[in-house]
């Protein structure tokens, strides 16, 4: 991926400034559309870029340095590559390009909270009606079309549309603490549905790119409250002198480094894994998702501390990086989930 750096680079300034731009407001999906995002990673049939998931990374950990409020991931990480994945069609083919153009905004349905298959079934008749439910499917409020997996009795996999607002579909959203993201409850009972299309997939591919994506928001979050804190502890005074240059300072900076550099190995690791379609992405990509997150939670909380009582008020904005870590870390798979699947490899 090193002949991509300078087309990664331009890519990584463009999000930083137009995120920048919308501060702690949540990027409207016109502003992500306008920057070409949704389509990045959209195969140029479609008027997409063609992108690979290396260059969808450097977003996804953009978005996670500015603690972002914005459905982008869930659509680049799980939307796009979901209707890609199916049998072509009319119907799908004009999904893709209205995604692309940022008339809909598609959400894959697959419960951030469970590792388990999602629990949906069709029913076969002239009018195929949904039932099933997910607890927890990020960004599932702001969609305009849901994309369910629904598992066929020969063990293969369907991915059904259905619209919001369908009679027998309820989406209830769920409180979170950290208000930098939305997540919903997804009913469904005998609902109709828009379009049933083939799946090339599993939702466990799905899961190892969701996981993925989640460890490149973190790695984004923590990158970015290493950098201000080491900012905030060169000119913070105290006995005449920066607290940055007091030994327990420097050695918290520096295991905040150590972790941060450590995350960004696995991430990159994960990511190639991902674009090479290795046969061992799910493990990569359970390494990055489990160490990762759990150094974002760490590294948060040592910049709280860090920057003192400062670090504690809603100034600060370190609580929304904390906040952001620690959902985070519980989303597809908590760390003890995957070193529990990663361990079980070696018995």
């Amino acid at each position: 991926m090193n002949e991509f750096a300078e087309f990664h680079d331009e890519l990584r300034t463009l999000a930083r400034e137009v995120l920048k731009k919308a501060g702690p407001d949540p990027v409207s999906w016109a502003t992500v559309t306008r920057a070409g995002w949704p389509g990045l990673a959209a195969p140029v049939e479609f008027d997409g870029a063609g992108a690979t998931f290396a260059e969808v990374a450097v977003l996804l950990d953009e978005v996670g340095r500015a603690a972002a409020a914005t459905a982008l991931p869930t659509v680049l990480a799980l939307s796009v590559p979901a209707l890609v994945d199916v049998a072509a069609d009319a119907l799908r083919d004009r999904v893709v390009r209205e995604t692309i153009a940022g008339v809909v905004l598609p959400v894959l349905v697959l419960d951030a909270s469970s590792d388990a298959d999602p629990a949906f079934v069709l029913e076969s008749a002239a009018k195929p009606r949904l039932s099933g439910s997910a607890e927890f499917v990020l960004d599932a409020s702001a969609a305009d079309l849901l994309l369910v997996p629904v598992r066929e009795n020969a063990g293969t996999w369907l991915l059904v549309a259905v619209a919001p607002g369908t009679p027998g579909l309820s989406i209830t959203p769920v409180p979170l603490v950290d208000a930098t993201r939305s997540a919903a409850t997804v009913i469904a009972d005998r609902a109709a549905v828009r379009a049933v299309w083939r799946f090339r997939g599993t939702p466990a591919d799905l899961r190892a790119r969701a996981a993925v994506a989640i460890a490149c928001d973190s790695l984004g979050s923590a990158d970015a409250m290493l950098a201000a804190t080491v900012e905030y502890v060169r000119v913070r005074e105290q006995f005449g002198r920066p607290v940055g240059s007091f030994q327990a300072v420097k050695h918290a900076c520096a295991d905040m480094l150590v972790q941060v550099t450590l995350a960004r190995h696995l991430v990159d690791a994960a990511v190639r894994a991902i674009v090479d379609g290795a046969a061992d992405a799910a493990v990569a990509a359970a390494v990055a998702k489990a160490y990762t997150t759990g150094a974002a939670v760490r590294v948060a909380g040592a910049a709280m501390q860090l920057h003192g009582g400062y670090g504690y008020t809603w100034d600060s904005g370190v609580h929304v990086h904390l906040k952001r870590a620690t959902l985070n870390r519980a989303l597809f798979g908590t760390p003890a989930t995957h070193r529990k699947t990663l361990a079980a490899r070696y018995v």
